[in-house]
C-alpha cells in the first residue's frame, strides 16, 4: 500500500512540477524574487485541501496511529485524495488559457536533473530502510512533504543551479561571446534602451540601417545578459556590419552589465517612465539606470536623446558624447518631425534637420506618435551613418509593423489594433489616440497595466479616464473582473456609459463579443496589454 501511495504522489510531483517551472520560466527564474511573490500571491494553485489532508494523515501514521488496520486505511484516504487532486489539478489546466507555454530549453532540462535529483534523496532511503516499519513510515512521510512544497523545491533546484551549474554555463558561454566581439574590430554596436519602446526602437532602427548595412538587432525581446551572449554566439557574423543590442532592467546596474558586456558606442533612450516601479524602488532609480546606457558610451560615442521627455532633459549627464536631440513638440532639436497624420493605412509626415531648412516628407505603415519617435531616433542614427535621404525614406516606407505593438489586422468582421505585447502609461495613451483618429464604432479590450509599484492603482484608474476621453470607445472590455476595477473606477468618473461595459476573464470571449456586435460602420477594437499566465484570474 505504501508504494500504491509513493507513485501516486510521484503523478502528483510530476503535475505540479510542469505548472511550478511554467511559472518559474515566465517569472524570469526568480528574478527580483518574481517567482516567491507569484507563489504568494496564488497560494491556491498549489496547496489544497486535499493534499493538507494527505500530510496529515502521513503524520498521523508516524506519530499516533499504531493499529495496522487503522494505518491501512488512513493510506487508502490519502491515495484516493492524491487521485482526486490529481484529477482536479489536470482539469484546471486544461481549462485554463495558456498565452505561453512552457519552453524546455537548455535551462529548464538541468532544472528538472536537480529536481528528480531532490525528490528521489527520500526515495532511496526509503527503499535502503523499507524493513524498518518506523523509519520507513517517517521518510514516507518526509516524501509527501516534499511534493505538498514541490512549488518550493522548484525554487531550491532554481536556487541550485543558479550558483553551480547556471554560473559555469553563463560564464563559458560570456567568454565565447567577448572573444567572439574582440574579433570583430569593425563591428559597430548600438545599445537600446528605456522605459517604454525599446523592441520597437531597435526593429525599426534595424529596418532603417539595413539599406546601407549589414544589422542585426538582438532577436524579439532577448535584452538580459543571457539574450545578448545567446545571439551573439549563434547569430553574429563576419558579414555584419551593424550589432543593435537591446537593454532591459529591472535594477540598478542591469544596463551597466549589459554596456560592459558589448561596449556599444552608439545608444538610443526611448522613453523613461515607470515600467517596472516595484522593482526599481522609485523613478529616480529608473532614471539612472536608463542613463547607465549613454554614460557607458565613449568620448568619441553618439547618444540619441528625447527632448520632448522631461526625465531626459532634466539629466545631468556624466560624460563627453556627442548627443543628438530628437522631438516633436520641442523644435529645438537635431531632427524633429512635423505635420503628422495617422489614419487606418499608417502615419506620414515631414521631418527637419538642424541646418537644412528643407523639410522632407516621411511614410510609414507604423500607427502613432510614438513610433514617430522611433523613427527619428533611427533617422539621427542614419544620418550619422551617412545613408542618404532619399534611401532613409524609401527605408521608413518599408519598416515593418511590429507584431503585437500597434500592429493593424483585418480580423473578419472587424479591425484589431494590436497593442498587446505590453502597456505602460505613455504607449497606453498614444494607443488610445490612435484608435479615436480611427472611423467607425470603437473597442477597447484590456486588463489594464501592471508592474507598477504603488502607483499601479492610481495610473489604472488614470487610464480607464482616458479611454472615456480620449478613445471616444463606444463599448469597453476589460479582463479580469479584480485586477481592473480601478480601470471601471475610472470610466464611472469620467462618465462612461457603463451599460457599455463589459468585463470578462478571457480575452477569447472579447472576440465573441465584437463578432456579435450589430453595426453598419466599420469597427476597430484596440487590445491593450495580454497580461502573461502568472496573471491569469479563476
Amino acid at each position: 500500500m505504501e508504494i500504491l501511495l509513493i507513485l501516486v504522489a510521484i503523478i502528483a510531483i510530476i503535475v505540479k512540477s510542469k505548472k511550478s517551472l511554467h511559472m518559474l520560466q515566465q517569472n524570469l527564474y526568480n528574478e527580483n524574487n518574481r517567482y516567491v511573490k507569484w507563489v504568494v500571491n496564488n497560494s491556491s494553485n498549489f496547496f489544497s485541501v486535499e493534499l493538507l489532508v494527505v500530510l496529515m494523515a502521513s503524520l498521523a501514521n508516524v506519530f499516533f496511529v499504531k493499529d495496522s488496520t487503522v494505518s491501512f486505511v488512513l493510506n487508502i484516504i490519502a491515495i484516493i485524495l492524491y487521485l482526486l487532486y490529481i484529477v482536479m489539478f489536470r482539469t484546471n489546466l486544461k481549462n485554463e488559457q495558456v498565452k505561453k507555454p512552457l519552453v524546455i530549453t537548455a535551462r529548464v532540462k538541468r532544472l528538472i536533473a536537480t529536481t528528480t535529483i531532490l525528490h528521489l534523496i527520500p526515495l532511496v532511503l526509503i527503499f535502503i530502510y523499507k524493513d524498518e516499519l518506523l523509519v520507513s513510515h517517517f521518510l514516507i512521510l518526509i516524501f509527501v512533504i516534499i511534493a505538498y512544497l514541490n512549488t518550493f523545491v522548484i525554487l531550491l533546484a532554481n536556487f541550485i543551479n543558479k550558483y553551480t551549474l547556471e554560473k559555469y554555463v553563463y560564464h563559458h558561454f560570456k567568454s565565447m561571446a567577448v572573444k567572439k566581439l574582440k574579433s570583430m574590430s569593425n563591428l559597430k554596436v548600438i545599445g537600446v534602451t528605456g522605459s517604454y519602446g525599446k523592441t520597437s526602437s531597435k526593429n525599426i532602427l534595424a529596418d532603417i540601417l539595413n539599406i546601407k548595412y549589414a544589422t542585426l538587432p538582438t532577436p524579439r525581446n532577448l535584452n538580459t545578459p543571457y539574450g545578448l551572449i545567446i545571439t551573439i554566439n549563434n547569430h553574429l557574423d563576419k558579414f555584419t556590419d551593424i550589432f543593435i543590442a537591446e537593454m532591459g532592467a529591472y535594477v540598478r546596474g542591469e544596463i551597466k552589465e549589459l554596456c560592459d558586456l558589448v561596449h556599444p558606442k552608439y545608444g538610443i533612450l526611448t522613453r523613461i517612465g515607470t515600467a517596472h516601479l516595484e522593482s526599481f524602488g522609485s523613478e529616480e532609480n529608473i532614471q539612472k539606470t536608463k542613463f547607465e546606457l549613454i554614460e557607458s558610451l565613449p568620448v568619441d560615442g553618439v547618444g540619441v536623446l528625447n527632448r520632448d521627455d522631461p526625465k531626459q532633459v532634466s539629466y545631468k549627464l556624466k560624460n563627453k558624447c556627442k548627443i543628438l536631440w530628437i522631438g516633436i513638440d520641442n523644435k529645438d532639436v537635431d531632427v524633429y518631425a512635423t505635420d503628422i497624420k495617422c489614419s487606418n493605412v499608417g502615419t506620414t509626415f515631414n521631418v527637419i534637420f538642424k541646418g537644412d531648412k528643407k523639410k522632407y516628407e516621411f511614410e510609414t505603415k507604423l500607427l502613432g506618435n510614438h513610433n514617430v519617435y522611433n523613427i527619428l531616433a533611427g533617422l539621427a542614427l542614419g544620418r550619422e551613418f551617412d545613408i542618404p535621404i532619399t534611401k532613409l525614406q524609401q527605408a521608413v516606407r518599408n519598416v515593418k509593423p511590429i507584431e503585437h505593438r500597434l500592429e493593424l489586422k483585418k480580423m473578419g468582421y472587424f479591425y484589431q489594433i494590436d497593442d498587446a505585447y505590453n502597456s505602460n502609461p505613455v504607449g497606453a495613451k498614444s494607443a488610445l489616440e490612435v484608435l479615436s483618429m480611427m472611423p467607425g464604432l470603437k473597442v477597447v479590450v484590456t486588463p489594464g497595466m501592471i508592474e507598477l509599484g504603488d502607483k499601479e492603482e492610481e495610473l489604472n484608474k488614470e487610464f480607464g479616464k482616458q479611454i472615456a476621453t480620449i478613445s471616444k470607445a463606444d463599448y469597453v472590455v476589460l479582463i479580469g473582473e479584480k485586477r481592473t476595477l480601478p480601470i471601471k473606477e475610472g470610466l464611472k468618473e469620467a462618465k462612461f456609459n457603463m451599460d457599455n461595459l463589459i468585463v470578462y476573464n478571457d480575452v477569447k470571449e472579447a472576440y465573441n463579443f465584437i463578432r456579435g456586435i450589430k453595426s453598419k460602420k466599420e469597427i476597430y477594437a484596440l487590445f491593450e496589454n495580454d497580461l502573461p499566465d502568472t496573471y491569469n484570474e479563476k
